[in-house]
């Protein structure tokens, strides 16, 4: 039987960048901000030979006077994959962030589709958070289109 607190999250924005130019922005830990309601902090660079905020770097995020951790799995110019470390605020979190570079435009182009899993906590509907966190991904998206169009990068 699929367990009924675990959620699912898929959701696609087109900005008007390269993919290595979202993928840059994305990686800028304590600048994301601009587009996520909560404050990163960076607590561990990235392991040696990595791009700038790749693979192994840590960062802490406080959001809703909650802090809890995030390590990058891997990131490149295709991909950046993160977890929660622990099991707070949810348990077994993956964020998968792709990049779809589309050649058939004059101005760069790019799909961008992120992806999280999580578990809600036993005392939270997973149909609850699963709304707020889809609402948050999607303004977040939003936000760092509008910051491409306007050239703030």
């Amino acid at each position: 039987m699929a367990d009924v607190r675990m959620i699912s999250i898929n959701i696609t924005q087109n900005i008007a960048a390269t993919p290595s130019q979202i993928s840059e922005v994305l990686l800028e830990h304590e600048q994301l901000n601009r587009f996520f309601n909560a404050d990163f902090q960076l607590i561990k660079k990235q392991n040696e030979g990595e791009i700038a905020g790749g693979k192994g770097a840590v960062r802490q995020v406080s959001m809703l006077g909650i802090k809890f951790k995030e390590q990058i799995i891997s990131a490149d110019n295709q991909h950046i994959s993160y977890q929660i470390m622990g099991n707070k605020p949810v348990a077994e979190h993956r964020g998968d962030i792709y990049f779809y570079e589309d050649n058939n435009t004059v101005t760069p182009m790019t799909q961008v589709n992120y992806k999280i899993s999580c578990k809600a906590p036993w005392w939270l509907s997973s149909f609850v958070l699963g709304f707020f966190i889809k609402k948050d991904i999607a303004q977040a998206l939003n936000k760092l289109a509008n910051n491409f169009k306007s050239g703030a990068v």
